[in-house]
This record gives C-alpha cells, structure tokens and sequence, in this order.
C-alpha cells in the first residue's frame, strides 16, 4: 500500500472533483486552479498509485472502471469527513467545557437556581459547577473561573458585571412575635427586642444597617441567636425567634403570605446588587457570558452586547 501525504488527501479530492463534473475544466473552476495543472495532479496521482484512473481525450473525460470505484469510495470517506467537521463547528459557535462558580447562598437561590434549567437546554456542553458558601474566597487561588458577590466586597482588581439592581435590605418579624412583644417603631427600639444576628462567612458579626446615605445607622444588635445562614435566620423568624434582617427578596413569598411583616420600613436599607467577577488575567470561560446574560435578562437588565 502506497504512503499518503495530505497533499495526497488533496489530489484524491480533486479526482473526485472531476469524476463529478466530468471535465477538468470545470473541476479547475471549482478549485480555483488552472487546468494544466489539474490535469499534472492526476498524472502524479496515477504514476503513485500505479493505475489509470481516468480515460481522457481533447473533449470527454470517463473514469476507468477502477477510477469509478474509487471515487465512489473516497466521496463516502469525505462525506464522512464533512460530517465530522460539521460537528466540530457545533463545538465553535457553542460554549464547551465546565464553567467553576463561587456563589453565596442567597445568589445561589436567587440567581443561579431559577435560570439553571434554561442554561441547561440551551448549552448543553457546558458543566456547571458551582460551590456554594459565603466565607470570603480568592477565586483564583481556589481554581474557580468566576464567582458572585455583593459589588461593594469584590476584589478592585477583578473585573466585574452587574447582575442585579440595587437590593434592598429589611427588618422582619412573625405575627406572633409582634403579638408578644410589639412592633419597634425606631432602630433604638431594637435594643429592647430579640435580634437573630447575621454571622458572615468568616463568622464574624454583621451589624445591621437601617436606612441609607447620611441617615444610615449601623447597630450591633443582640438576641438568643445568630447564624450565617439565611435559611436558618428565615425559619427563626418565623417560628416567633426574633426580629430578622434580610434582604426583602429573600422573603418575598414569607411576605406575601403574611407569615413574615416588615417593621420599620422607612429605615429599610438600599445596597449594592449581586456582581459577577473575574480575574481580568482570564480570558471568559465556556458558559460565562451566557449565564451572566440569562440573568441580567431575568433581572430586567441590559444584554452585555447592550450594557
């Protein structure tokens, strides 16, 4: 069996190319070359292989019994080739690979949880993988591609899409613990209630702020539990615990259902929404920009090709 070069691969594809169109000249067209030079390709082609694979005069071209043969063998092989190459330009134009997230809890909940399944189906070569903790991380230390957080607590020299608005931040109780122990009208009122303290990630203690800009009060409040769990901060206000600090959204349905009541409203608090991030050393990974859109979009905000 002869040695085949990809000059070779070449040559056998433009003998197809004539067994085809049944002229040189037209082959010559199709590929862009000369006929005299279509017509030393199949001669060199011929001399390696040792046969005649063409019958030619000054007018026709007729393929040789074995010339048949073997083009309709290689046009099976190149269609297969460019079956396999159009699966691979599925993989060009489609994100592929995993894509690792740091993401907090309530992100985790607000954010990623609701468009997972529109991510899924629309990207399917995409592994999502995503750690779910609030403690402070260096993303890239920790081989994560990107991570979430609130904007105002991510490192200055990541690079940063927003994901959210704003967010608003407030205090909640049940009904039956406003019905023991009465409804606080002013953050120094809060001195004299159960207060479930907000732990971070790092477990240290979060103070609560109660209102915005210059009016903004920063409280350390105490009461018979504290936790850096939102869930579990949830189902102590409810259960009747204390008073909570929560970010409204977090509560939405608990509220609606009148199972949670926001207590001092006008001292709610507006900061900063929920920030994608990453080093700006990477270049974007499979997936990211896609998911980033998905929840822009879910959360009324500009597409990245607009923001």
């Amino acid at each position: 069996m002869p040695a085949f070069s990809r000059s070779d691969l070449a040559d056998l594809n433009v003998f197809t190319t004539i067994v085809r169109r049944r002229s040189f000249k037209a082959a010559a067209i199709e590929h862009g070359v000369t006929t005299s030079a279509l017509s030393h390709k199949i001669t060199k082609l011929e001399e390696k292989l040792g046969v005649r694979l063409l019958n030619r005069t000054n007018r026709t071209v007729v393929p040789t019994p074995i010339g048949i043969t073997l083009a309709q063998k290689l046009e099976e092989g190149f269609q297969h080739i460019g079956e396999a190459l159009g699966e691979l330009e599925i993989f060009r134009t489609q994100p592929v690979g995993e894509l690792r997230l740091n993401v907090p809890r309530d992100a985790a909940k607000l954010l990623i949880g609701p468009v997972l399944f529109e991510f899924a189906e629309a990207y399917p070569h995409v592994q999502l993988a995503a750690a779910v903790e609030d403690r402070p991380v260096d993303i890239i230390a920790e081989g994560f591609d990107a991570g979430i957080r609130y904007g105002d607590t991510v490192p200055e020299d990541m690079v940063t899409v927003a994901l959210t608005p704003p967010l608003r931040w407030v205090v909640v109780a049940s009904p039956v613990y406003l019905a023991r122990h009465g409804r606080p009208q002013h953050p120094d009122d809060l001195l004299t209630h159960a207060c479930i303290g907000v732990r971070l990630g790092n477990n240290s203690p979060f103070k609560w702020e109660l209102g915005d800009d210059d009016a903004m009060l920063r409280l350390e409040v105490q009461g018979p539990f504290s936790v850096n769990d939102t869930d579990l901060t949830i189902e102590a206000a409810l259960n009747g615990v204390g008073l909570a600090y929560l970010l409204e959204r977090r509560v939405k349905a608990e509220l609606q259902r009148g199972s949670l009541e926001i207590v001092m409203d006008e001292w709610a608090s507006t900061g900063p929404g929920f920030q994608m991030y990453y080093s700006s050393r990477k270049q974007t990974q499979p997936g990211l920009n896609q998911l980033t859109t998905l929840i822009r979009a879910r959360e009324g905000l500009a597409s990245l090709s607009e923001a």
